[in-house]
């Protein structure tokens, strides 16, 4: 076996097939399109379950409290790769990192379509969130490591585009297949791609060389803290607003081993010789800023991307499928800003497109804050407008200047916190948003039960109607009126707590886009990684 040194110590390298170097530019653009692809798969798969669960639960025969699993384990298991998958990829090279990521998610979608059980399906989805969540982060250090400064207004819009792409379709996606096919469709559609993406970066990735030497100061204690310190906090975050949070004891036990995980994976972090995650990445200013505003794109791209189809199925009765057309402007909008911002990268500061992009986001929750129960898809077509245009204004920009002036040395590890910090804000804006809708249903529903009584004139009124409508029934009517009644304030309540959480969303928005002044803007000449 050849002998490979890399940082000063001594490695064994990894087989690999003869290749040519990447020298060429359209060779690096086509393997890297590859592995964004790859990712893209990885990404989708968070959300193109959630839209067909209920055909799933048939499928595999799960109770309503097991169903949540499917979404749940893959989450859980990727949110741990994310940040682990820095480290693999300096041990394995990032040809090694790719090909098992990318043939083992596709392996793992294989086995859950043909699952007969929700048993074998939690732990086939759980494989598949924790092998393929290594893809993700490793695409982005390679955007700023194998492209030099100059092609970033090419590459990153790619990347941004994919990221927020991905989950913001996956529900339209996953309704087309589940309508058109069955539910196995939404993992057998992985297995071409797969096979051909693994393929792909087996012969062509030669952009770094493996490292096995430093498997032997491998922190495992370091690992055990991190899986159970991200691990235990989805779950928190996943059941708590379902089970009113430390009162199931499930919930608070998960609790207490992620804070005692997090004080060992803290302690490993900064005693360790060669730790799971290398939080120095944080003395840089620009990496931390980015990486707060990249937990609030987070809140805005899974936090929206779950509240919209919510309105539409609870209150407006809308299918999976229907869900999935009236969301897709989203998608739209990002297809056509995206060019355009990669276009300005280079000309705008990008502190104002960050300002703008947050600004966007606000004005279009703003907007929807005065939601009622007879909007549609037009009246929800400007703030989808605004998210989709705002999305890509601000998530490229933020990319740019978390990454794109570390050194390279640093940008495996670098890409893997960056990445876990927008899942981290999603995770943490969804039990954000259940809990407060919850208890704004529960505060509106209080005060239409004040003001909803028989010595208003309209109240009367309206329930004469509806025995009207029911005097069919005979002596049911009454009764029938009154549940239709109750039901009509139930869904009153619920849209104007909708309305809260619109408007809370954009309070947080309108606030990230005055910070933006704090981020101190790159200098394109310091940006780390050019080409090798």
């Amino acid at each position: 076996m050849a002998i490979a040194t890399l940082g000063g110590s001594a490695a064994l390298a990894l087989p690999k097939p003869a290749a040519k170097p990447a020298s060429s530019e359209g060779r690096k653009l086509f393997t890297f399109l590859c592995m964004v692809f790859g990712m893209f798969m990885a990404i989708l798969d968070i959300q193109i379950v959630s839209a067909s669960l209920a055909e799933i639960q048939a499928g595999v025969s799960a109770s309503a409290d097991e169903i949540s699993w499917v979404q749940t384990a893959y989450l859980i298991a990727e949110v741990i790769m994310i940040p682990l998958s820095g480290m693999l990829s300096r041990v394995l090279s990032t040809r090694w990192m790719f090909v098992i990521s990318a043939g083992g998610f596709t392996l793992m979608s294989l086995m859950c379509a043909t699952s007969s059980s929700i048993g074998e399906m939690i732990v086939w989805r759980a494989l598949q969130g924790f092998i393929g969540g290594g893809m993700i982060p490793t695409v982005f250090a390679s955007a700023y490591t194998i492209f030099p400064p100059a092609k970033r207004s090419t590459i990153t819009p790619i990347i941004g585009l994919v990221a927020t792409l991905a989950p913001t379709i996956g529900p339209t996606v996953g309704g087309y297949l589940t309508d058109l096919f069955s539910w196995h469709w939404l993992f057998l559609i992985n297995v071409v791609p797969g096979i051909f993406v693994t393929i792909a970066a087996y012969l062509l990735i030669d952009f770094d060389e493996p490292n096995l030497g430093l498997f032997g100061n491998f922190d495992w204690a370091g690992l055990a803290g991190m899986a159970g310190l991200l691990g235990c906090l989805e779950y928190v975050l996943e059941e708590g607003p379902n089970h009113d949070w430390f009162d199931e004891d499930a919930v608070a036990i998960a609790a207490v081993v992620s804070v005692v995980a997090g004080l060992l994976f803290f302690w490993r972090a900064f005693t360790a010789k060669e730790p799971i995650v290398d939080l120095r990445a944080f003395a840089d200013r620009n990496f931390t800023g980015g990486c707060v505003f990249s937990f609030i794109m987070g809140i805005g791209l899974y936090g929206l991307t779950y509240l919209y189809p919510v309105y539409l199925a609870r209150v407006r009765g809308f299918s999976a499928l229907q869900i999935g057309e009236t969301m897709f402007v989203t998608g739209i909008c990002m297809f056509v800003t995206a060019p355009i911002v990669g276009r300005l990268i280079g000309k705008v500061d990008p502190r104002w497109m960050m300002a703008a992009g947050f600004a966007g986001f606000g004005i279009g929750t703003w907007w929807a804050s005065y939601i009622t129960k007879d909007w549609d898809f037009a009246e929800l077509l400007v703030p989808q407008i605004l998210r989709g245009v705002s999305m890509m204004t601000a998530m490229i920009p933020v990319n740019n200047i978390a990454l794109g002036t570390l050194a390279p040395a640093r940008i495996k590890n670098a890409s893997g916190i960056f990445n876990l910090t927008r899942n981290l804000g999603g995770a943490v804006g969804l039990a954000v948003i259940n809990s407060v809708l919850n208890d704004r249903w529960d505060l509106h529903l209080s005060r239409l039960h004040e003001a909803v009584t028989w010595s208003r004139y309209r109240a009367n009124e309206t329930m004469s109607s509806m025995m009207g409508a029911y005097s069919s029934l005979g002596s049911d009517a009454e009764r029938a009126g009154m549940k239709q009644m109750s039901m009509m304030v139930r869904r009153e309540a619920l849209v104007l707590s909708f309305g809260d959480v619109f408007l809370i969303l954009t309070f947080l928005f309108v606030g990230m886009a005055c910070l933006t002044p704090l981020i101190k803007r790159p200098n394109p000449a310091m940006a780390g990684g050019g080409g090798h």
